[in-house]
């Protein structure tokens, strides 16, 4: 996540009339006018000055002038400082908690539907997109392979993992290997990935010996043809997230434009580059926020996603989250957010 510092060249009027735009903005979705401002912020200040404050800010790249209007909104760079700095969140009242304790508990005997369930009550809350990845497994390490020959082209993995688990795979090569060719392979094998988990292993066949493939003799390069089948058996499964309330974004004038919309839904139904952008969260403390193109994908760039890791035995197994415009509710999302999140750690905590 960018954060954007405090900038020391906002004074404490400066400061004061961004976060009345910016929340005038949350509440309303049309360009502020100086005017207008100028009756909101409680201060005593002309409508001049604050047109004076507003080109400042314009010229900091915090605010912009829509080309229809006469007023601002703000900019990627002015979300952020407002989250940043500006932004006063409120712990929710403990009736709130209690209740969203009480909708989750209702479901926590199936974990499936518990987590469907939670990404329903985060849409339902925020009236935006709900989502929350699968609990991640056990990634399995490596520990032996072996190849047997079979007719057709076909091998027989024999692929050990972690100490005792046994799992055989039917590899269907370009030709037929001899028996002594294939104990060969999985000695290299063995002896390059054992004890490496096979999310590691995936990681260095792609990055390392694809690019070195020009300095590979036959027997490496069939290995890693092979540990690539072997590998892509244990990939993770598509469906690893659950989204709810993806219709509700159309609600949304700034997101209501068909084709945008077509490629944000053809997104969510991809699933990679969410997928990738919720992982890095998995890694970070607490809340997470990416304000439009702070997430590197155009697709997002009129979206905010807030989220935040939930945990089983201490352990970071999944994370959760809202996706909706710009303009969300910040003070609202990000308390709805951490406390679900802990919630549904809770409850699946109590299924041991």
């Amino acid at each position: 996540m960018n954060t954007v510092p405090a900038d020391k060249h906002l004074n404490e009027r400066a400061r004061h009339l961004l976060r009345a735009l910016v929340e005038r903005y949350i509440r309303e979705g049309q360009p502020v006018g100086s005017r207008m401002l100028s009756r909101e912020s409680g201060m005593d200040v002309s409508p001049a000055t604050v047109r004076n404050v507003m080109a400042d800010l314009e010229e900091m790249g915090f605010v912009s002038s829509p080309h229809t209007s006469a007023g601002r909104v703000p900019t990627v760079k002015g979300y952020r400082f407002f989250v940043d700095t500006l932004l006063e969140v409120q712990p929710l009242a403990e009736a709130e908690i209690e209740s969203l304790r009480d909708k989750l508990l209702t479901n926590h005997d199936n974990p499936q539907i518990l987590l469907a369930s939670t990404s329903n009550l985060l849409s339902a809350i925020t009236r935006m997109a709900g989502v929350v990845t699968l609990p991640r497994r056990d990634d399995p390490s490596w520990r032996q392979i072996e190849f047997l020959p079979l007719s057709d082209n076909r091998v027989l993995a024999i692929l050990v993992l972690n100490q005792r688990e046994v799992q055989n795979r039917i590899l269907c090569l370009d030709r037929s290997y001899s028996a002594d060719f294939l104990r060969e392979t999985a000695n290299y094998l063995n002896a390059q990935f054992s004890g490496c988990s096979l999310s590691q292993i995936r990681a260095r066949l792609v990055s390392e010996l694809r690019e070195t493939r020009e300095s590979l003799n036959e027997m490496m390069l069939t290995a890693v043809h092979m540990a690539e089948q072997v590998c892509a058996g244990d990939a993770p499964e598509d469906n690893s997230y659950v989204m709810a309330g993806e219709t509700n974004l159309m609600d949304f004038a700034e997101l209501s434009e068909i084709e945008r919309l077509r490629q944000l839904f053809d997104a969510f139904n991809e699933k990679r580059d969410i997928l990738h952008l919720l992982d890095q969260c998995a890694s970070a403390e607490g809340v997470q926020i990416f304000i439009g193109e702070e997430s590197g994908y155009n697709v997002l760039d009129d979206l905010s996603v807030v989220t935040a890791p939930y945990s089983v035995d201490d352990r970071v197994v999944g994370v959760l989250g809202v996706i909706g415009p710009t303009r969300m509710a910040y003070d609202r999302v990000i308390p709805i957010v951490d406390v679900t999140a802990k919630l549904l750690g809770a409850a699946l905590n109590s299924r041991h």
